[in-house]
């Protein structure tokens, strides 16, 4: 086993153990299990980014018979947070122009959880002029695009249009990129591979230039302590067809990783109450997760990494 794939192993178990140990803080509020939420993104978004993160440990099945029982709990436990699919369901029926249901609803199909008259009626939604006409920036437009992929909806995406309205597809001056920028990079990789499953749907032009600036964004980002989005940087090193997998990268990360398992959001002191600590960090101990388990699984595949 190299030493990436070793660190990276470890970095992911302990993640996936501190979002195991905690999931339950991750809860919807009373009274938030209704179609109408307020903040989606701070209610029902977390728990479809810890079942996210729970699939692709699945998925990829690069781990013990531990982790694999904790990633099927996490997608599980979600899954009736969100009343087995019904949330999704009526919040779809009440709000035709919202996506975000059929989004969250990816991760639960590549696993199993499926239903049925949530389906039927994406058919019917993703066929209407009026959604696929719907303003929404073009990495979000990829990311319904995959999930409806993945459902197996047609939405009428064009991946290669899609693709080149991203700033990404423009392979654009790299030292121009910003921090907001950088994760909608990201998110436009992890969408157009689903997260690493199909590497070679990346443009071979897009992938020449990730692998020449992938290295140096993440060494900027890793100097200011931007620990989320080193660790996104870090899945898309797993997503290209010849992975970017840096020892010193992985061994940057692994020394900032807590002993519980925590990866720190950025360089700011972690907060010692626990309820602070997961709102604060729960989004970086994911993609630590996704980081880790897709690295393991693409060094062990018999795909030569890029370690240098």
């Amino acid at each position: 086993m190299s030493s990436v794939t070793a660190t990276a192993h470890q970095v992911a178990s302990k993640a996936l153990a501190w979002l195991h140990a905690h999931h339950e803080r991750g809860a919807l509020p009373p009274g938030a299990a209704s179609p109408d939420l307020a903040h989606p993104d701070s209610q029902y978004k977390p728990l479809g980014e810890h079942a996210l993160a729970g699939s692709l440990v699945l998925r990829e099945a690069v781990s013990g018979t531990a982790e694999q029982r904790m990633a099927r709990e996490l997608v599980d436990f979600a899954w009736g947070q969100f009343r087995g699919g019904d949330l999704l369901y009526e919040r779809t029926l009440r709000h035709t122009l919202i996506t975000d249901a059929l989004e969250l609803y990816g991760p639960f199909v590549r696993v199993g959880h499926r239903h049925g008259a949530f389906e039927q009626l994406l058919r019917h939604t993703t066929a209407l002029a009026s959604l696929r006409a719907a303003e929404m920036p073009p990495n979000r437009r990829l990311a319904v695009a995959n999930a409806a992929r993945l459902v197996g909806v047609d939405d009428g995406a064009d991946w290669s249009a899609l693709i080149r309205r991203t700033w990404l597809g423009g392979c654009p001056e790299p030292w121009a990129i910003d921090w907001m920028t950088a994760y909608h990079v990201t998110h436009a990789v992890f969408h157009i591979t689903d997260w690493g499953a199909r590497p070679g749907d990346l443009p071979p032009d897009i992938g020449r230039y990730l692998a020449n600036w992938l290295p140096v964004w993440a060494d900027v980002w890793a100097e200011a302590e931007q620990w989320d989005l080193f660790c996104e940087l870090l899945i898309v090193g797993a997503c290209l067809e010849e992975p970017w997998c840096d020892p010193g990268a992985w061994a940057a990360l692994a020394a900032v990783q807590h002993g519980d398992g925590l990866v720190p959001r950025d360089g700011e002191p972690v907060d010692d109450d626990p309820g602070q600590r997961f709102l604060d960090h729960q989004h970086p101990v994911i993609v630590a997760a996704v980081a880790g388990c897709l690295t393991v699984s693409r060094t062990l595949d018999g795909t030569r990494a890029r370690t240098a």
